[in-house]
């Protein structure tokens, strides 16, 4: 029997080997290219990513996958969105200067303080640890199968300093950094977007891969 093979878009940005090994790890082909041959012939896709939302938008349209992700996602296959992969399926960022992103997703990513009850709070940026994962959403489908293991015990690993809104249309689940509620899950159908790393957060992380892969 032939393994499924998973596209991991390869722009320039984001820890392509650490995805690639996890995805290789759980039994699953990495496809780690920015050929959109060898991406569209792909089972599953993962859109990694590290750094600033207008650097990232900027080097999708360089590498002409802009169009192509978004003809990806409407043929019903399965697309995960990793940290700043995750926030370029959204609307816009406010990160810099306001960006617009690829629109799979509804919402408005900004920096976290934004979300601050306190105005007047300092807080320490960017948000780098192990938080768990609160308010569940049951979405069904893709997302709700990826979250089903997940207990309030159990943590993911977290690098950022903006993200999307918790009461944002398409979120699944939300954590927080101190008061600062944010959106660590978000989805539609067949897409899903994790703000944390699955590929570093263990066995929880490498399970919510296993059931978006298999």
């Amino acid at each position: 029997m032939s393994r499924i093979e998973v596209a991991i878009v390869d722009y320039g940005i984001g820890n392509l080997k650490s995805v690639a090994n996890a995805v290789e790890h759980l039994g699953a082909v990495p496809r780690v290219s920015s050929d959109t041959a060898v991406l569209d012939a792909c089972d599953r896709l993962i859109l990694p990513g590290v750094g600033a939302f207008p650097h990232g938008i900027a080097e999708l349209t360089a590498h002409g996958l802009r169009d192509f992700l978004g003809t990806y996602v409407a043929s019903g296959r399965r697309c995960l969105g990793i940290c700043l992969g995750m926030q370029l399926l959204h609307t816009c960022s406010m990160e810099f200067t306001k960006t617009e992103g690829l629109d799979l997703l509804d919402g408005t990513v900004d920096h976290l303080t934004r979300y601050a009850t306190d105005p007047n709070r300092v807080y320490r940026m960017p948000n780098v640890g192990w938080l768990p994962l609160e308010s569940v959403t049951d979405t069904g489908d893709l997302a709700g199968r990826m979250l089903s293991g997940v207990t309030p015990d159990d943590t993911v690993y977290f690098i950022h300093s903006y993200g999307v809104p918790a009461a944002a249309p398409d979120v699944a689940a939300v954590s927080r950094c101190d008061d600062l509620r944010f959106a660590s899950v978000v989805a539609r159908d067949n897409l899903v977007g994790t703000q944390f790393h699955p590929e570093k957060s263990r066995e929880t992380g490498l399970g919510m891969l296993k059931s978006f892969i298999f």
